[in-house]
């Protein structure tokens, strides 16, 4: 009889521990399932013994998860490894999938989210080391992992499965160059592929010699992306208007040349906001309102006036901020513009805003 895997659990909450434990021993590998509460006993129990997978929270005292990842990588690295954690941050899930982390999941509060944890976990047990990495795919990370790859410069073939369907996407030196599934190629199977919203990914070894097809920025191809899902949302679900569907004026904005997302920010306790070409906007509209107000309370202080416009640049993206018709307007640009060509396209699409 073969030998059962073996899952370490480290987390320093030994509740979620249990309740981790026991939710694991559904799969049906039937692995053995060992727990740590803290980073110096986990690594001194995966030294003594081998273990398949780490299944590891983040924020843990004296030593904390991406320390320990970081061990793990140098000197196990073959052992598969699960970021399991309640952290909401882009920067950690960066720095995660930096370290070659297997999958990042946020700590599952539904049915429906648990059985896709177990089912990653699941797949994960199943390989053999000597396949190549291997992560799971949680809802709307997808985006997450090309944006890391692009923006890390990387050349590989991500090779996606997404239950009886299937999807390859070249990237070389940080640029989407060809994508196909079924009879799909090029942005067409791209845009195909970005609409699974599950599934799983190998990381492949790059195909310099790949003929390229897309020509595109691979910002542009996300931003694109999103605007053809929220046109067949307006087909959709589009009020009549004279006997025509309505279109989004935010769908609209998304489309002006250099626009690589777009947020508009609405007054009120409940912090609503639109967003277009972001997959995750929570974070970025927390960020907005948040400076926002710092700045604001700055000028106030100093009695500068009424906040009119912020622009910040960046090596990957810039980004304005300004008030507009009781609206606070976030928007993100192509890092190819100037700073003088951020100021007046902001202006020409606040006017494109007001008609």
């Amino acid at each position: 009889m073969a030998d059962r895997p073996k899952i370490l659990l480290l987390d320093d909450d030994q509740d979620l521990l249990d309740l981790y434990k026991e939710i694991l021993s559904q799969l049906p590998s039937r692995p053995e399932i060992f727990t740590s509460t803290n980073g110096p006993r986990a690594l001194a129990m995966m030294d003594a013994e081998p273990f398949t997978v780490l299944v590891c929270d983040l924020n843990m005292p004296k030593m904390d998860g991406l320390q320990v990842l970081s061990i793990v990588r140098r000197k196990l690295p073959e052992m598969r490894t699960v970021v399991l954690t309640s952290i909401i941050d882009e920067q950690f899930r960066s720095r995660v999938y930096g370290l070659g982390v297997d999958l990042y999941w946020q700590k599952p509060g539904t049915g429906e989210e648990i059985k896709q944890f177990l089912d990653c976990i699941e797949s994960l047990l199943g390989r053999e080391a000597h396949k190549g990495g291997f992560r799971g795919v949680q809802s709307k990370s997808l985006v997450d992992i090309i944006q890391l790859e692009c923006l890390s410069q990387n050349s590989l073939v991500l090779k996606i499965i997404n239950g009886p369907l299937n999807g390859r996407i070249w990237i070389q030196n940080g640029e989407v160059i060809d994508a196909s599934t079924d009879e799909l190629v090029g942005e067409e199977a791209f845009r195909r592929i970005l609409s699974w919203r599950a599934g799983n990914f190998e990381s492949l070894a790059a195909e310099p010699t790949r003929t390229r097809t897309i020509h595109n920025s691979y910002q542009g191809l996300l931003l694109e992306t999103a605007q053809a899902a929220d046109e067949a949302h307006v087909q959709k679900e589009g009020t009549s208007v004279g006997g025509k569907k309505s279109s989004s004026p935010l769908a609209t904005l998304a489309r002006y040349p250099g626009v690589e997302f777009i947020l508009v920010l609405k007054p009120g306790a409940d912090k609503k906001f639109d967003a277009r070409g972001l997959e995750n906007p929570q974070p970025v509209a927390e960020w907005g309102r948040h400076t926002l107000e710092q700045f604001r309370s700055l000028g106030d202080r100093l009695r500068a006036g009424p906040l009119h416009e912020m622009d910040g640049l960046g090596p990957q993206r810039h980004v304005s901020l300004a008030p507009y018709e009781n609206r606070d307007f976030c928007v993100g640009w192509q890092h190819s513009l100037s700073g003088d060509q951020i100021g007046d396209a902001m202006k020409k699409l606040l006017t494109l805003w007001a008609s």
